[in-house]
């Protein structure tokens, strides 16, 4: 009976179960809802992050992201996207999950709508 290292089980392990966690990870680093946008009645107005709201600037409120973070937004409706920055916090009105500029709602089509369907994936 030959002994095979336990070192070596354990890195043939990590490298067949590595696929399977980098995807569960990435599976996990989206979120599915609905989006909302504000615009020129809160420019100016000083965001989370500390500088003031433009609404013409690809930026955008999360409840829970770093401020800083870009995240992919894609209208699930239409295809459309943007890479917005998160600037502010917020949503704070029913079961939103993103709150747009007017900019990145005009960008993904959904400014006269004021809600869209999306999906936001913070970008590496």
């Amino acid at each position: 009976m030959s002994h095979i290292p336990v070192a070596a089980l354990f890195a043939a392990g990590l490298a067949i179960a590595s696929p399977a966690v980098a995807q569960d990870q990435k599976d996990e680093s989206f979120q599915v809802g609905v989006a909302s946008w504000y615009g020129q009645e809160f420019a100016g107005s000083i965001t989370a992050s500390g500088e003031p709201f433009r609404p013409g600037a690809l930026t955008a409120a999360h409840p829970s992201l770093p401020l800083g973070t870009e995240v992919k937004v894609v209208n699930m409706e239409n295809g459309r996207e943007v890479v917005v920055r998160i600037n502010d916090r917020g949503p704070f009105a029913g079961d939103r999950i993103i709150d747009l500029s007017e900019k990145a709602a005009k960008v993904l089509a959904m400014r006269d709508d004021g809600l869209a369907k999306v999906r936001v994936e913070p970008q590496q």
